[in-house]
């Protein structure tokens, strides 16, 4: 079984790049600065399906990025979560919260429909969040 990233993930989503382990997407919601994870192991679910290597790999990576992106957007609160009940292929969702947000104290599934980023914010985005994971990131 090939690795294939899940069509909702695909729909929603903006590739950044990849590491090791995972492949880096941008949530296309320009209400939140939302990344996430997505393991390139087929048939995936749940993370006790990853090899322990693999477990702390993915835990190096989200540690990593969840740094990075609450310095990078001064984040007031990182959320980090893997849900799965909409998309059932495994993937850490990272998404930076201010106490300002609409959402806020809330969690942002649901609450909101999305609203995309414009094409130059997805470029200033991506432009952004390349430069700041250096050569970690693929």
């Amino acid at each position: 079984m090939t690795f294939q990233l899940h069509p909702r993930l695909r729909q929603d989503c903006i590739e950044v790049g990849r590491f090791e382990l995972c492949q880096l997407l941008m949530m296309n919601d320009s209400q939140y600065p939302w990344f996430i994870l997505v393991p390139e192991k087929a048939g995936l679910r749940e993370i006790y399906q990853l090899t322990k290597p693999e477990r702390e790999l993915l835990l190096e990576e989200s540690s990593y990025l969840a740094e990075n992106l609450a310095t990078l957007y001064k984040a007031d609160k990182m959320n980090i979560a893997s849900i799965g009940n909409m998309v059932p292929q495994l993937h850490i969702h990272h998404i930076v919260r201010y106490q300002t947000d609409k959402a806020w104290p809330a969690p942002v599934w649901g609450k909101f429909d999305a609203i995309p980023y414009t094409p130059q914010q997805i470029a200033e985005n991506l432009t952004l969040i390349k430069d700041r994971l250096g050569n970690r990131l693929n």
